[in-house]
């Protein structure tokens, strides 16, 4: 009987251990409840298939997103005539990865507030990021006229960068994600006078090598070289670049500024280091090493970031002019 027998000194430490494990039990049940809560759509917005047959699930968020992604969803459902609660509310949803149940909050958004540019410029941005480039163009188009002659505004950060600077307006915004849709369907011309407005609706730097980069990319695919330096004119090897400093660094190589070497090293992996590999892919692509391209566009699709712009463009590369070369 005494092998039984468990001193006062035992008897805490036994109840400290059970309430350390009640607790963490109740921590996790806490997170698993909060998820199963994120999503509208069952399990149709959990994974993705890109257009290559690739298939991602959507990784967890951590706990800071969740708990934004709620004070979000309260803000707004307590105050449902907000369209500012409502988009942030689709901004932390789209946060999550959900970009579908995003989409569906933009769309209500839309119904309630036909006339706010801000409801358009962010579903077409999640249009893109699900591949449906027309309805992305459909809506930015709408955003853009919405906007005319209209004051410019900063559009605030939701994930802030090191600074907590925001450094872009939702002019640039929708300018910025109308000249990306077309360039994705290969719509050079359009693209390039989207890219234009983007370029003049910003003076910071990291608007103008964020539009530079593009419109010099734009101008290499249509053989247009000698256009193409030209817009790299405001180019410098000083500016004051807080948050695009991967464009900054490709624009800095087209001007012959840094060495190609010293971005080769870059690897793919996240949203910045994706527009790097991107932008080395486009390179060796209009300077006639379609080989070499297509090599780095196929390693780039081993990226798990499937919905970073540069991922997507390689994506659509591959499609558009290796004939739907499958990884």
């Amino acid at each position: 009987m005494n092998k039984f027998r468990i001193t006062v000194g035992q008897a805490f430490l036994l109840l400290g251990f059970l309430m350390v494990l009640s607790s963490c039990r109740d921590v996790k049940k806490g997170k698993t409840d909060a998820l199963e809560a994120i999503t509208t759509r069952s399990e149709t917005s959990d994974r993705f298939t890109t257009p290559l047959g690739k298939e991602f699930s959507i990784p967890e968020p951590s706990e800071k997103m969740i708990a934004q992604y709620q004070e979000a969803k309260q803000a707004y459902e307590s105050n449902p005539d907000s369209a500012n609660a409502l988009i942030w509310y689709g901004r932390r949803t789209a946060y999550l990865g959900k970009y579908e149940d995003a989409i569906d909050l933009y769309s209500k958004g839309i119904e309630k507030f036909p006339e706010d540019a801000r409801f358009y410029r962010h579903r077409g941005h999640r249009y893109i990021s699900i591949r449906e480039f027309e309805k992305a163009i459909s809506d930015l188009e709408l955003a853009t006229k919405l906007i005319e002659g209209k004051h410019n505004e900063i559009e605030p950060d939701g994930m802030p960068n090191a600074m907590n600077i925001p450094v872009s307006t939702l002019h640039g915004n929708i300018w910025y994600h109308l000249g990306l849709a077309y360039y994705l369907e290969h719509d050079y011309e359009k693209a390039y006078d989207a890219y234009l407005n983007c370029r003049k609706s910003g003076e910071l730097d990291d608007n103008i090598v964020s539009s530079t980069h593009w419109l010099y990319m734009i101008q290499r695919r249509l053989g247009n070289e000698t256009l193409a330096n030209e817009m790299l004119e405001p180019i410098t090897q000083k500016m004051d670049v807080i948050e695009n400093q991967s464009y900054y660094e490709l624009c800095k190589l087209y001007k012959g500024l840094i060495p190609i070497d010293s971005l080769l090293r870059t690897k793919s992996g996240n949203p910045s280091n994706d527009a790097v590999a991107y932008g080395l892919s486009n390179w060796y692509f209009y300077n006639n090493d379609k080989e070499k391209a297509k090599e780095l566009m196929l390693d780039l699709l081993d990226s798990p970031s499937w919905s970073s712009f540069g991922y997507i463009a390689a994506e659509s590369d591959l499609i558009h002019y290796f004939d739907k070369i499958k990884p």
